[in-house]
């Protein structure tokens, strides 16, 4: 951030008077800019068994697989969030059940919700950040295509609650990705 949203001065990163982290402050009208996590909200939604997933046609990770989800949106309860994204994603309408896993991915300023839910019916198609949209056995879920970490922990702690014939609450916590540190040669 580098103008204040309110005046339009410059702002600086600072500690304010009570705080205890360093914020962006305006430099003329003293307002105080917060920066906060964003919601990604998504569905695991069932069909007979099988888990609809997306092939991503954005960015990023492009190609790969994911649930529905996505941003949730001001003015929205994280269960619309959940229906909305599923719809635009999968153009599919699910029924929500309960909040399954949640998923913490501090070093980009992001929490994951998830919710269990079931089709309404067989219905659904690519939407316009998908390339396409399928069932999949929990057999044929392609691990190695998944584009999300937190995707992955999901569907894992799903399909270990389903085979244990009840399903609980998961919560977890992503690091970052350890760099590479290329050297020449």
């Amino acid at each position: 951030m580098n103008y204040c949203s309110h005046c339009g001065a410059p702002v600086e990163l600072q500690v304010p008077q009570g705080d205890t982290l360093a914020r962006h402050v305006c430099s003329r009208c003293a307002t105080i800019h917060y920066l906060n996590p964003k919601l990604v909200i998504g569905c695991i939604a069932e069909w007979q068994g099988n888990i609809l997933l997306c092939r991503r046609a954005i960015e990023p990770r492009y190609g790969l697989w994911t649930l529905p989800a996505g941003f949730m949106e001001n003015s929205e309860t994280t269960r619309q969030a959940a229906l909305r994204e599923t719809v635009e994603e999968a153009c599919a309408h699910v029924e929500i059940d309960d909040l399954f896993c949640l998923v913490n991915v501090p070093h980009i300023d992001q929490v994951h919700l998830f919710y269990r839910g079931r089709l309404l019916a067989a219905e659904f198609a690519a939407g316009s950040e998908s390339l396409e949209t399928a069932l999949f056995p929990e057999t044929d879920i392609p691990w190695g295509e998944i584009a999300f970490r937190s995707v992955a922990f999901c569907l894992k702690a799903y399909f270990a609650d389903r085979r244990a014939g009840h399903f609980a609450f998961h919560e977890g916590d992503l690091p970052p990705l350890p760099t590479i540190d290329r050297q020449p040669g």
